[in-house]
């Protein structure tokens, strides 16, 4: 961002003055990266202009640019007009750039439809309750931008398997806390050793992978305490879970290196779809490999779903 734009930014905050902050939200025409994969989606709250800044320096491959709890209602106008400027000033970002809006009946629906020509990555819709809220967030979503979904009411916890109602919904996160409140579960639930809370990771993920639809684990609100954080991490990757919502650079370079397939698994992975794809050209699709056992078109797939989902 040029000094005079940011100038003219820090003055229209310290004025309080909306309408000079919004005309300097101009589209620059940003093409929306399509696509899920990500590790550490890293929440800011869009009206810090100071974390804005930082965006491009974060240890996180995808921004989560708040304009929803944590944001208060004199400062969601604000948040939302900087989401815009900095979406048209990171045009080439290399991180996934997600806007969080507020419920769709709150003002949601009034910042899709003024964000749309700003091309966010994807927007995330909070408090969805069923299929038809997907389908009323849909109708107003520019086509060429993904939906994300928070799952944290009962009502979308019984409607998960059919909230995937296209292709454009990619991405479910687990609001843990809002769904446990919801549910009328106690907080004191929420630890790695509890069956109840396996149990609802293990159903999220499994549902989320079913409906090919990226699950995304809850974000742990005690960000100081990464001890514990690290211990979701490991539960949450034995699981299969590949993205963890984060609070903190701290929290957000943990996930990614938890994340991240090791170059081992990575070459493993290449070695079998090469030789997978060599003996099929052959007629064969059932063999014995001297590295790595016996390899057929189901651990082909597995192998392929891990290149495709780490990029390679």
């Amino acid at each position: 961002m040029d000094a005079t734009t940011l100038e003219a930014i820090r003055t229209a905050l310290a004025a309080n003055d909306l309408e000079s902050l919004r005309a300097l939200a101009v589209p620059a025409g940003r093409t929306p990266r399509r696509g899920s994969g990500f590790h550490a989606p890293l929440m800011l709250s869009a009206h810090n202009l100071k974390h804005l800044l930082k965006i491009e320096s974060l240890p996180a491959d995808c921004i989560m640019l708040n304009l929803e709890d944590g944001v208060s209602a004199e400062q969601k106008p604000f948040a939302l007009v900087l989401a815009a400027i900095f979406l048209s000033e990171l045009r080439d970002c290399g991180k996934k750039l997600v806007v969080r809006v507020n419920p769709f009946d709150e003002g949601g629906d009034e910042e899709i439809a003024y964000l749309n020509a700003f091309g966010p990555d994807a927007i995330r819709v909070p408090k969805v309750r069923g299929a038809e809220d997907v389908r009323r967030v849909l109708d107003v979503l520019d086509d060429a931008i993904d939906l994300h979904l928070s799952v944290e009411t009962a009502a979308a916890w019984n409607a998960l398997s059919e909230l995937a109602v296209e292709p454009r919904v990619r991405v479910f996160y687990l609001g843990i806390l809002d769904l446990f409140a919801d549910m009328g579960l106690p907080q004191s639930l929420i630890t790695p050793e509890n069956p109840t809370m396996r149990y609802i990771l293990a159903h999220f993920l499994v549902t989320c992978r079913a409906l090919g639809v990226e699950p995304v684990s809850f974000v742990y609100q005690e960000y100081r305490n990464m001890e514990r954080f690290d211990t979701w991490l490991g539960l949450e990757r034995s699981m299969g879970y590949r993205a963890k919502g984060c609070l903190s650079p701290d929290q957000a370079a943990a996930a990614m290196e938890a994340f991240a397939d090791s170059e081992a698994e990575i070459a493993r992975a290449k070695h079998i779809v090469a030789r997978f794809e060599a003996e099929r050209a052959r007629g064969v699709t059932g063999f014995t490999d001297e590295a790595y056992g016996f390899i057929d078109e189901p651990i082909y797939k597995g192998a392929l779903a891990l290149l495709e989902a780490a990029g390679r």
